[in-house]
């Protein structure tokens, strides 16, 4: 049996949307690993002391898997690839910051002391292989994120209805205010139209959202953080998933979104159009383009057909990111 630590943001518990952590291990947990995880401190200072010192204590370990991201929480992948190094334990960053590509650039040297001197990198899109690959980065493998398929039931539509449901956390990098100023747009065509917001707070844009939605004097259902059951309960009274993000990698969210029928419309950035092909399996729109968000809205609305091949053509997508499907490419490495 092999024993592996995890770190990563674990902080479900605090009303925050579960990440990879514990999605990922609870799923090693099953094909045998003993997984320790690290960390559910809320403070983000004290759960980087709480992660070091987990990396020394469980210095024994086979493997450190490291959740690795973009923007402030890159540096707890720095400074615990660092201490694994130190110790000469074998860490696997897994990547899945947006704008890491960004990061490669802006911290060539930081990025090398991390991703040159692990044992794997792993990248759940296509569009991080080839960034990394891009900057001389070879030790990098495709493994997409999973899911649990049968929890997604799918809802065949037959056609589209102006009810839109986003679902994500609230952050300026995911854009939420976009998605109130197409559904106000999109009210003065289709009057009945609504709007669900699913997801916590994160920076403080629950409340810009809040702001932008009265000062359009639109109606919105902000539900606050859900349970993933509550979530796709309420996924039924939905036709259209809208993503708003100004950047991104490869969203658990849509996958859920693909295997639920639900018509998805994206904005075309960073993993998005490795994950979802133009016209097939979703429509595509510019980073924050509200009149062209909405004309795919109406254009779904318009063309049943085509409703109907998008949100098939997804379904059947989403079954390539079942845990069955991808179970193997981590034995594979961890094995």
């Amino acid at each position: 049996m092999k024993n592996l630590l995890y770190i990563g943001n674990k902080l479900s518990k605090h009303g925050v949307t579960p990440t990879t952590i514990e999605i990922l291990g609870p799923f090693l947990e099953q094909e045998g690993f003993s997984v320790k995880y690290s960390s559910s401190q809320k403070n983000k200072i004290l759960r980087l002391i709480v992660m070091l010192w987990n990396v020394f204590q469980y210095r024994k370990v086979d493997f450190v898997l490291i959740d690795t991201y973009s923007t402030n929480n890159f540096w707890y992948a720095f400074a615990i690839s660092q201490l694994c190094r130190l110790l000469k334990i074998k860490y696997i960053p897994i990547l899945h910051g947006g704008n890491l590509p960004f990061r490669l650039k802006k911290n060539p040297k930081i990025c090398k002391m991390i991703f040159k001197h692990s044992f794997q990198n792993v990248a759940p899109s296509l569009f991080l292989v080839n960034e990394f690959k891009a900057e001389g980065y070879d030790n990098v493998i495709h493994i997409p994120n999973a899911i649990e398929l049968d929890k997604y039931p799918f809802l065949e539509r037959k056609k589209a209805v102006p009810n839109l449901l986003w679902v994500r956390s609230f952050a300026k990098i995911y854009n939420p205010i976009m998605a109130v100023e197409v559904f106000a747009s999109l009210k003065e065509r289709y009057p009945e139209a609504t709007l669900c917001m699913v997801g916590p707070e994160k920076d403080g844009s629950l409340l810009g959202t809040k702001q932008r939605a009265k000062e359009l004097n639109v109606e919105v259902s902000f539900t606050g953080k859900l349970s993933k059951e509550d979530w796709i309960a309420i996924s039924k009274n939905y036709s259209i998933f809208i993503n708003t993000t100004h950047f991104d990698n490869m969203p658990v969210s849509v996958i859920e979104a693909m295997s639920l029928g639900l018509a998805i419309i994206s904005t075309n950035v960073g993993g998005i159009p490795f994950l979802l092909k133009n016209e097939k399996e979703a429509l595509l729109v510019p980073d924050e383009d509200v009149d062209k968000m909405e004309e795919a809205i109406i254009r779904l609305m318009e063309d049943p057909d085509l409703f109907s091949v998008i949100t098939t053509n997804a379904r059947n997508k989403s079954k390539q990111f079942e845990w069955q499907e991808v179970r193997e490419q981590w034995l594979t490495v961890l094995k």
